[in-house]
């Protein structure tokens, strides 16, 4: 099966190709569409067969749960429960960060499947700030359960092309949008009633943002890196295994003024800024740097996320060729305040796989 690519770059541009992946989706299919953070897989998240693609065509384990989107806020008594929905928490952070690259995981409405939720009483759902996103949604006139759209554990996409790297053959459509804008995958928060807010994963809004706004219902608490890895323990949130977001060739976060290098010849070089990656160079003196990349000119977390995962796409493509053991891609830790947090994460993960 040959994946079909929809190309719509905009909204008012996607006369033609927004009806057929949303009669796609109405199907039973998988369509990969952009959002503002990442490009999805999509499938009617009230169909539990669909679901079950998305899990086949991504090799993901049933125990990761999915992220419901919706469209419009009038939508959410589909996804989420009604005592969910009394929650004042819940009304704060949609009121303030949706549309947007905010997950809220609360109590899930009893039509949403149990394959979609791994089991848990709760659901992830996400109102996303992208017009096509949005305009699909409508169109499918259904709820989307949507991961990102790769091979489970590897490195997410950003534009149509890195899609279709991992997933060609295997799901049945690609809405083409052009690269998506924030670049790292949604803040995930858990809003249970009776329970302190928490942090499940980092994201495109600054834990600073969300803990400022829950504030005067307590402490904003964090989850611990490495969420449970089997059916028996399903994690509360997506992408928050231990090991995620990997490319194929290991990933080192090194001391620029000590790296560890042993057994390299070739490397592939990743630097928050301009300065830092001057620093790694010079690290490495005496091993062939095959590509760099510094994600930012001075230090800036917006732009450095926007560019991460693209950035990681085109370090392990330039090492592919090189022999086994011989190859890594090296970086240095990233600072953590603001979206640096969520920078750092993924890194952490991604080094984690290797």
């Amino acid at each position: 099966m040959k994946t079909e690519q929809l190309r719509a770059r905009t909204a008012t541009s996607a006369a033609e190709s927004l009806p057929r992946a949303a009669a796609l989706l109405r199907a039973g299919g998988l369509v990969a569409f952009p959002t503002e953070t990442v490009y999805g897989l999509g499938a009617n998240a009230l169909d539990p067969i669909a679901i079950a693609r998305i899990f086949e065509a991504k090799g993901r384990p049933t125990f990761d749960p999915l992220i419901v989107h919706i469209a419009d806020r009038a939508d959410l008594p589909l996804v989420l429960s009604p005592a969910a929905l009394e929650d004042p928490r819940i009304t704060l952070l949609a009121d303030a960060l949706w549309p947007g690259p905010l997950t809220i995981v609360a109590p899930a409405a009893t039509r949403i499947p149990g394959l979609v939720r791994s089991g848990l009483p709760t659901v992830g759902v996400r109102l996303p700030d992208h017009d096509l996103a949005r305009a699909l949604i409508r169109a499918a006139g259904t709820p989307i359960a949507a991961p990102s759209a790769n091979l489970f554990g590897q490195l997410s996409p950003t534009t149509a092309e890195h899609v279709l790297e991992q997933l060609d053959g295997r799901i049945d459509a690609v809405l083409l949008g052009g690269a998506t804008r924030v670049g790292v995958e949604s803040s995930v928060v858990s809003l249970v009633p009776g329970e302190p807010a928490r942090l499940l994963r980092p994201g495109g809004v600054p834990r600073e943002t969300i803990a400022g706004l829950l504030a005067p219902f307590g402490p904003l608490l964090d989850a611990p890196l490495g969420a449970a890895n089997s059916a028996d323990a399903p994690a509360a949130a997506p992408g928050m295994s231990a090991s995620h977001y990997a490319p194929r060739a290991p990933l080192r976060i090194v001391d620029a003024a000590a790296p560890d290098l042993a057994g390299l010849t070739h490397v592939a070089l990743l630097a928050p800024d301009a300065e830092a990656l001057t620093h790694l160079r010079t690290a490495v003196a005496g091993l062939q740097i095959v590509a760099e990349v510094a994600l930012s000119e001075s230090l800036d977390p917006v732009v450095a996320a926007a560019k991460l995962f693209d950035a990681l796409h085109r370090l392990d493509a330039a090492l592919r060729d090189v022999t086994p053991g011989k190859a890594a891609i090296l970086t240095t830790p990233y600072p953590e305040p603001g979206l640096g947090l969520a920078i750092a994460d993924r890194l952490r993960r991604a080094a984690a796989a290797s």
